[in-house]
């Protein structure tokens, strides 16, 4: 099983989007958190464009980065998915590869309700995409490199 934790600035948009997505594609094969350094509540309108693919996290709340960090948690591959998050990620105990990979905060999307969701439309199938990319690439006997947005740490 592949311990994977997506890591973004409030998890309450992108790295909730890619946990939802990593975890659904990856079954039984992936653990999936996600967590941000200033965790706000889940934004109603990335629960809106999820719920239109299927996927339910009104339930869920956002943590804190550095909660997992201090209860020692271990994790194979950390992702930060926003640009705010990639110098301020903590280290990691254990051995972890870290990757990051730069998304548009849905936060700052404005504009009339219809102009937002399709903007976070956007944004939702970019992550779908490179969460099922990163998923092919974990469970290849080869790992071939990954498309020129992702960045490894």
């Amino acid at each position: 099983m592949y311990k994977v934790l997506i890591i973004c600035t409030h998890n309450s948009a992108r790295s909730q989007m890619a946990e939802a997505y990593l975890q659904q594609m990856g079954g039984e094969n992936f653990q999936v958190q996600s967590a941000g350094f200033e965790p706000g509540p889940i934004n109603p309108d990335v629960i809106k464009v999820l719920l239109e693919n299927g996927i339910d996290i009104s339930a869920k709340s956002s943590q804190k980065v550095f909660d997992l960090f201090q209860q020692g948690r271990i994790f194979d591959f950390v992702i930060t998915i926003c640009e705010q998050g990639e110098d301020r990620c903590p280290i990691f105990p254990g051995l972890t590869q870290r990757l990051h990979l730069p998304f548009p905060d849905p936060s700052q999307v404005s504009g009339d309700e219809e102009h937002r969701l399709n903007k976070i439309r956007d944004i939702r199938d970019g992550i779908k995409e490179k969460m099922q990319e990163f998923k092919n690439w974990v469970e290849s006997a080869e790992r071939s490199s990954l498309s020129q947005q992702w960045v490894f740490k």
